[in-house]
């Protein structure tokens, strides 16, 4: 009789485990993996790394973290940081080098995936801006509803000129909370 109830109970351990090992390997995630999101949310796995990778079986996605990389000599920003989810009022911090600044300002927008503009703000210096060095900032941007689930924070570096070959900007890629 205990044989017989330890078999079974064998058989059925058996079963479990033919069963889990069968949805690991036959029920594959799709190939085509596309994107960076699109591989995250399949669980495939994230590499340690900024920006930060996943690997698929169809390559390597890196995440969109903007231009952050490229400016990091010029402007960073600690809040928000990329792919955040924001919400209005919307409080921006970092710093920029003093010549990112005009009168101690610069102009950030925000604008939804389609490009539409959903507010602007001004960035204020919270030490002496006539300097090369980083100058610390902050303000706090208040926006519309927006329509869409991704957008972009652009941080303009002011260009009182008007002149294309003074102008430049930080782009970070947020998402809107629901």
């Amino acid at each position: 009789m205990k044989k017989i109830i330890f078999v079974e109970i064998l058989i059925i351990i058996i079963l479990i485990t033919a069963i889990i090992v069968w949805k690991n390997i036959f029920i594959e995630k799709p190939l085509s993996v596309t994107n960076f999101e699109e591989c995250l949310n399949l669980g495939y796995p994230i590499l340690e790394s900024y920006p930060r990778q996943c690997k698929a079986p169809n390559g390597t996605f890196t995440e969109d973290i903007g231009n952050a990389l490229e400016k990091q000599n010029l402007i960073r920003i600690s809040k928000p940081q990329p792919n955040e989810v924001v919400k209005s009022p919307l409080e921006i911090t970092g710093e920029a080098r003093g010549y990112w600044f005009f009168e101690a300002s610069f102009p950030i927008k925000l604008r939804d995936e389609n490009g539409k503009e959903l507010g602007t703000t001004i960035a204020q210096a919270k030490s002496d801006w006539m300097t090369e060095d980083f100058v610390p900032l902050e303000t706090t941007l208040e926006f519309q509803k927006p329509e869409t689930s991704r957008g972009v924070l652009i941080l303009e570096k002011d260009n009182p000129s008007d002149l294309p070959e003074n102008a430049d900007e930080l782009q970070i890629p947020v998402r809107f909370s629901k």
